[in-house]
């Protein structure tokens, strides 16, 4: 394990030898020490109505997401950022029905598969052409244009494979789908399927100029389905991915919501390049079993800490982690999973003032 200071206690030298944001993130995915821990934040919720917008006026126009994230990323002298949208993008350009609320994001009302055996008659997934889909990757390159090689830019791939078949079968369907033995054939077809579309999507990412891919399988956590399934059901199909991303030159982060712990080992296995995890799991649980060659991003608490605590309990946070990962550079800080919309702008200011050391 590489050893360096407590980069929270340090300060930064002169200003022509500071790193910028991308050079921050970049040598911690290396596992390298940089001049202070990165700061990168799940926050297009939060940027949205900083911006003044409403989130169906966000998701209309990918120059008003840019415009959100740029003005985030320079108020708040964040070193990168990461583009999403809603968590059922994809589920929607492959036939499910989506509800579009004004102030909320985009959520699946009804899935695409009345039933299993419907997977016989799926072609192949053409995401391309979808305009939401399309309105995510223009967003993502006019950030990377706007910042070229100063800040690190993520753009966020909507689900991973185990999710986006819940999404399109339905979440109880599904379970009660993969308990059958007898029906895991289907099952592993539509997984198949679902692994080309986040595949296509990753590509269709890369293509756009962003520094690092990502997706979310949160229906494949303990909270929901057994690890001896997530390594049945989850696991490969999220190697894919990240392979994919790592074929095209990019590294890979993976999110999971709820307490990861008891497959932390698993997650790790899959390739991919770094874990947002919240702050259900314990960091010194995830320090033990990724700081050595996975980084972290999290965990810090998004509702009772960044959106409802106080500017003293956000540094708090920030400085129980770093003190945990004293010993490794492989940390991104950030929120365990989305801000809300109504987090107040002290407590991200306290959360970048902590993370640089002030």
């Amino acid at each position: 394990m590489q050893s360096g200071p407590r980069l929270r206690r340090a300060r930064p030298g002169k200003t022509e030898d500071r790193m910028n944001g991308r050079q921050r993130i970049a040598c911690a995915l290396r596992g390298e020490w940089p001049d202070a821990r990165p700061v990168m934040l799940h926050n297009f919720m939060s940027a949205a109505a900083e911006a003044g917008l409403r989130m169906a006026e966000y998701r209309r126009s990918a120059a008003a997401v840019a415009r959100a994230h740029i003005r985030a990323a320079e108020t708040y002298d964040l070193d990168g950022v990461l583009i999403d949208f809603d968590t059922c993008t994809l589920a929607g350009a492959l036939g499910a029905a989506v509800a579009f609320p004004e102030d909320a994001p985009a959520r699946v009302r009804a899935p695409a598969l009345a039933s299993l055996e419907e997977v016989r008659d799926l072609g192949p997934p053409a995401i391309a052409g979808d305009g939401r889909v399309q309105l995510w990757l223009e967003a993502c390159r006019e950030v990377k244009a706007y910042f070229g090689d100063e800040k690190f830019v993520r753009g966020n791939c909507d689900q991973a494979p185990f999710a986006l078949a819940s999404m399109l079968r339905g979440l109880a369907p599904w379970l009660l789908d993969l308990m059958d033995p007898a029906r895991e054939p289907l099952a592993r077809r539509l997984l198949e399927y679902c692994a080309e579309a986040g595949e296509a999507f990753v590509s269709l990412m890369a293509a756009t100029g962003v520094d690092m891919v990502s997706n979310g399988d949160s229906p494949a956590g303990p909270e929901v389905i057994a690890p001896e399934m997530y390594r049945a059901f989850a696991l490969p199909y999220e190697a894919r991915i990240a392979a994919r991303a790592h074929a095209l030159g990019l590294p890979h982060m993976l999110h999971i919501c709820g307490d990861t712990t008891r497959i932390l080992r698993d997650m790790r296995s899959s390739g991919t390049d770094a874990l947002e995890l919240d702050f259900k799991t314990d960091v010194r649980a995830i320090h033990a079993e990724c700081s050595r060659s996975v980084v972290l991003s999290g965990t810090i608490d998004p509702v009772g800490v960044l959106e409802r605590g106080a500017p003293d309990a956000v540094a708090a946070a920030v400085r129980a982690i770093l003190d945990v990962y004293e010993d490794s550079p492989r940390l991104i800080v950030n929120a365990g999973c989305a801000l809300p919309a109504a987090t107040p702008a002290e407590n991200i200011r306290a959360l970048v003032r902590a993370a640089r050391g002030a």
